[in-house]
């Protein structure tokens, strides 16, 4: 019998290396929550960095279909391959969930290539599909939530996101913004901040079992504003946060559950 123990520990550690952000989110989350998050999180982890881990784009395109196949296994309720994530994200998931992480997936495929978005379109739909998905994913696995809501923080989520990593993925030779003027970037900034108003709005469709995924967005608020009121900061990084302030503002937010 697998050990879903030692496989939640691997998780913990990927996801601390990987992502120490959703790490923390999920550390300060109820402890019965952290065996919900942290393969979630894992596979997240496991498949943002698939894309870049080769140059070869057919490479990357089977590590991704790799995904697919293991969550295909999920959705379908059968034998389901041993792996160290696959295995505990198993027993996390129902079919709709492994539907989210598919299409969190296909999504991934863009970054493969270095071809920009085609419109703004794309680019939502992007940002959506992977930073939305993955907390609806996160969020219906651990209770009863209102879906839109989860999209809408988890979009925002994905701007700030998007934002932070700009200087990284230029360095990468990624076109990742379709208007890099400060007036792009403030409206693209402004965007996730209208979402996630709207989400904050109807905190209440979100029950308490499912808000510890919600606390990934703890940091959105205060990125967003930066990048809206400093958008010359994008390019080199200037939108971290400070860390007793983000430290502090995470454990308010868990304390209280307002997301």
């Amino acid at each position: 019998m697998p050990d879903l123990g030692h496989d939640l520990t691997g998780c913990a550690e990927l996801l601390r290396r990987g992502d120490p952000d959703r790490f923390r989110a999920a550390m300060a989350a109820p402890v019965a929550a952290r065996r919900v998050l942290f393969p979630i999180y894992a596979f997240n982890v496991e498949v943002s960095r698939a894309p870049w881990m080769t140059q070869e784009s057919m490479i990357a395109e089977m590590r991704l279909q790799w995904w697919r196949d293991a969550l295909e296994e999920i959705a379908e309720g059968g034998k389901v391959r041993r792996h160290e994530v696959v295995t505990p994200l198993a027993e996390v998931l129902d079919p709709e969930g492994a539907r989210l992480l598919d299409a969190l997936v296909v999504a991934r495929q863009w970054d493969i290539y270095r071809d920009p978005f085609e419109d703004a379109a794309h680019l939502t739909r992007y940002l959506e599909h992977t930073s939305g998905n993955l907390m609806l994913a996160a969020a219906r696995a651990l209770g009863k939530v209102d879906a839109q809501v989860v999209l809408d923080a988890g979009y925002a989520t994905g701007v700030a996101a998007w934002l932070r990593a700009i200087p990284a993925l230029e360095e990468a030779g990624r076109i990742p913004l379709l208007d890099g003027r400060p007036e792009g970037i403030r409206a693209l900034a402004e965007d996730g901040m209208q979402r996630l108003r709207a989400a904050r709005a109807q905190r209440g469709k979100i029950s308490a079992e499912a808000r510890p995924a919600l606390l990934a967005a703890w940091q959105t608020g205060g990125i967003l504003r930066r990048a809206a009121a400093h958008p010359a900061r994008v390019a080199h990084g200037g939108l971290e946060p400070s860390p007793i302030r983000s430290a502090l503002g995470l454990m308010a937010r868990s304390m209280t559950g307002r997301w």
